[in-house]
């Protein structure tokens, strides 16, 4: 399947579109494609964020805190059950 793009006229500070072209000259990429995936990057990081604070409103501390402060050599009990 081909890949549909799209065309958006970018507006850089020259100081910024000069870094962009020295950095993307040293990665062997054209300045389109190194743009592109530092979008992609800066979207993964943006996702990443959102997934683990949805993880972090789940969390059960307390539960963390009992499992922390156990002696390493001690196994869990039955009732703490990993659960992913």
């Amino acid at each position: 399947m081909k890949s549909v793009k799209s065309i958006y006229p970018l507006r850089l500070p020259r100081s910024l579109k000069a870094e962009v072209q020295r950095r993307a000259k040293d990665d062997l990429v054209s300045i389109n494609q190194f743009v592109a995936i530092a979008v992609a990057e800066k979207l993964a990081a943006m996702n990443s964020a959102g997934y683990f604070a949805e993880k972090r409103e789940r969390a059960d501390f307390d539960a963390f805190d009992r499992i922390m402060g156990r002696d390493s050599s001690e196994p869990p009990p039955p009732s703490e059950d990993v659960i992913l």
